[in-house]
């Protein structure tokens, strides 16, 4: 799922007879102001936008697919990246004056903030703004697109229902008072090679103190440690695994439709709700296309779409699955997240998390 593929046109995959007609002018969207048109036409002159982004391609073809249809003559080119190389390629890319994104769109909140930080993004004051929860916008740069929780998935033959654990304390409990049965059968992000993962539990810490007891209750099931969630997802729904733990819960629901063996959980004492922060590249080549797709997806139209895949859409405005606020810990958007980058608070962070597991490995069966 996060394995790095080249820049593919989406729109190829699109192109079907109506293709080679000549597109009809996009029309403004209600509410916006006359301005707007301007900006519609410089993306048609420009003709293409760059996204670099690790929402699955396959889920995004549909939502391209919308915005053609609004907005025909502007082709997307979009990269399915993993985090890291996302971040690595595009600071690179930026800092040698080489062709890159216009738009970066990624998972890793906190990589997103401190791009935007150091000043690889530009300002736009987006017409949906207004839409949008006031903890998905940070400095007009990075907008918040979705809004997805993060949960618990479990094989149902490997763990029935009625044992299946509600919290994130039950989860512990089960994994000590079975844990030779869960030996070498949990799975988690590697908070240390994955970014994404680091996020999610640097989180739960800051949630709850009881969050090192439930690592070291992971720890002495041996657990196989991964850098995405779809190895994670795979594993349960082949029984392989029993149950993994912080995985994206809206891909999770996606494979459990298909997959009556994989039950998800989302904890009732909190669920982590994080969201794939968007931001326009600092030297984007199609600034006006950056903006015209940017606007797409916080559009009502196109997030209409995102919550007819397995995206869940940030705008409550959107029919779309929720959980009640009450039992959600939302992760703003914002630069509290980049405490997670200091050099100094990663590695002791990380020698916490490796304790921990350490500690779960030694203790007595």
């Amino acid at each position: 799922m996060r394995s790095f593929t080249p820049v593919l046109a989406i729109t190829v995959l699109l192109a079907g007879p109506a293709a080679a007609q000549k597109p009809e002018a996009p029309q403004r969207p209600a509410g916006y102001p006359r301005s707007y048109d301007a900006l519609i036409a410089d993306a048609r002159t420009e003709g293409k936008v760059r996204i670099y982004a690790n929402a699955d391609r396959a889920e995004m073809v549909p939502v391209v697919a919308e915005f053609k249809r609004l907005f025909p003559g502007v082709a997307v080119y979009y990269a399915d990246i993993g985090s890291t190389e996302m971040y690595q390629r595009y600071t690179r890319e930026t800092r040698q004056r080489q062709y890159s994104a216009d738009i970066v769109w990624s998972s890793a909140m906190d990589q997103q903030i401190k791009l935007i930080n150091d000043g690889y993004a530009q300002q736009y004051a987006s017409p949906e703004k207004p839409a949008l929860p006031d903890t998905a916008v940070w400095k007009n740069m990075g907008y918040g697109v979705t809004a997805e929780p993060i949960g618990f998935v479990y094989n149902r033959k490997l763990v029935p229902d009625a044992q299946a654990p509600r919290t994130h304390q039950e989860l512990e409990m089960l994994l000590r008072k079975r844990r030779a049965a869960f030996t070498g059968k949990v799975a988690t992000f590697d908070a240390a090679r994955s970014h994404t993962g680091y996020l999610y539990l640097s989180q739960d810490f800051l949630a709850t103190r009881d969050t090192r007891s439930l690592v070291e209750a992971i720890g002495a099931t041996r657990p196989v440690l991964e850098t995405s969630t779809q190895p994670m997802l795979s594993g349960v729904a082949s029984g392989k695994l029993a149950l993994a733990y912080n995985v994206i819960g809206s891909y999770a629901l996606e494979q459990a439709r298909r997959n009556p063996q994989m039950g998800v959980v989302f904890p009732r004492d909190y669920t982590l709700v994080t969201s794939r922060i968007a931001f326009i590249g600092r030297d984007a080549r199609h600034p006006a296309a950056a903006r015209l797709f940017l606007d797409f997806l916080l559009s009502r139209a196109g997030q209409a779409q995102l919550a007819r895949h397995s995206l869940w859409p940030v705008r409550t405005d959107v029919p779309a699955r929720r959980l009640p606020a009450q039992q959600t810990r939302v992760v703003r958007v914002g630069p509290q997240l980049l405490v997670n980058l200091d050099h100094l608070t990663r590695q002791r962070f990380l020698r916490e998390w490796n304790a921990a597991l350490v500690a779960g490995k030694e203790q007595k069966p």
